[in-house]
């Protein structure tokens, strides 16, 4: 499987490249890019899952449209920082992508504990968002916070 660190990942972008964000969740992937800078992660899209054969259709398309070469998954772990079930499915996630999808991308897991709590607090303090239109932006979202986490760690 090609899980890299966050140092790997950035060494192995090559020029006009950038990375991928992703906030995987049992009905929605959440999807974040990042400039090819790699300072700044901007939301893109939820993606509704169904088969994963589909989901991973519409990433191979994401990827090819915005030139990533690199994945940053977040990686729910538990906040006494064990990995649980969620933990295992997101590596079998990262693994099929490459197995079956045959996405060969470097991937980098980023621990997203309260990612979408955050995210949640900032679209209802900050941007005073109804609870329908934050159902609709806040995967997306979760994936621009984890990606950014990321992007600022490195």
């Amino acid at each position: 499987m090609a899980l890299v660190t966050l140092t790997q990942l950035k060494a192995g972008l090559e020029s006009g490249e950038c990375l991928l964000g992703l906030d995987l969740g049992s009905k929605t992937v959440g999807v974040a890019v990042a400039d090819p800078a790699g300072i700044i992660a901007s939301p893109l899209e939820t993606i509704q899952r169904t088969k994963f054969r589909d989901d991973a259709k519409r990433l191979v398309t994401l990827i090819a449209e915005r030139r990533a070469g690199g994945i940053v998954l977040g990686l729910p772990v538990s906040m006494d920082g064990t990995e649980g079930p969620r933990c295992q499915s997101t590596r079998q996630f990262a693994e099929n992508l490459e197995i079956e999808a045959g996405i060969g991308l470097p991937i980098a897991l980023w621990d997203e504990r309260l990612s979408t709590s955050a995210v949640e607090k900032f679209l209802i303090n900050e941007a005073d968002m109804t609870r329908k239109r934050r159902g609709q932006v806040i995967d997306k979202m979760a994936a621009a916070y984890i990606l950014q986490g990321a992007l600022d760690a490195m």
